[in-house]
C-alpha cells in the first residue's frame, strides 16, 4: 500500500486506521497528513488517524495541501517534520502525489540533488515534473 521513496520516506493514498499496523511494522515513526479535512466524503478524518497512530506510538502531524499549490510555510513545516522524525516517515493524501511533491520540495530546499529527488519519486511511481523548476531553484538556492 505504501510507496517507498527512500529508506526514510514513504507516500500513500488516503489511509484508514487499519493501515497503522502496517506503518508500525515498517518502522514508521511519523505520519504526515497532507490532505485537508473534508476534502471528500469518503476520507477517514485526520483525528481518527492521529488517535490510532498515537496509540501505536507513532507521531502524527498535519500539513494540509490544497489543490491551490504549495507555500513556503508548508515546505518549511515538512522540513521540520522530516528533521524531527527518528525513523521513516509516511506522508499521505488522496493519491500520494501531494505528499511526494511536498517531500521533493523539502529535500530540494535542504540541498538534495534535483535529479536524485526526481529519480527517487519516479521509482516510487510519482512524477515531480509539475514542480521540477521549483525543485531546481530551491536546490540551487540551498547550494548558495
Amino acid at each position: 500500500m505504501f510507496a517507498k521513496i527512500t529508506d526514510s520516506m514513504y507516500a500513500s493514498p488516503q489511509i484508514d486506521t487499519s493501515a497503522i499496523a502496517e506503518a508500525k511494522a515498517l518502522g514508521i515513526t511519523l505520519i504526515v497528513n497532507n490532505r485537508p479535512e473534508g476534502e471528500s466524503d469518503d476520507q477517514t478524518p485526520g483525528s481518527e488517524i492521529e488517535a490510532a497512530a498515537r496509540d501505536a506510538g507513532i507521531a502524527y502531524t498535519a500539513i494540509p495541501i490544497t489543490h491551490g499549490g504549495f507555500s513556503e510555510g508548508q515546505v518549511d513545516a515538512m522540513i521540520a517534520a522530516l528533521e524531527s522524525s527518528e525513523g521513516p516517515v509516511l506522508g499521505y493524501c488522496r493519491s500520494g502525489t501531494r505528499s511526494t511533491l511536498l517531500w521533493s520540495l523539502a529535500r530540494a530546499k535542504s540541498g538534495d540533488n534535483p535529479g536524485v529527488i526526481a529519480a527517487q519519486a519516479a521509482a516510487a511511481g510519482y512524477d515531480i515534473s509539475p514542480i521540477r523548476q521549483i525543485v531546481d531553484v530551491l536546490a540551487a538556492s540551498a547550494q548558495g
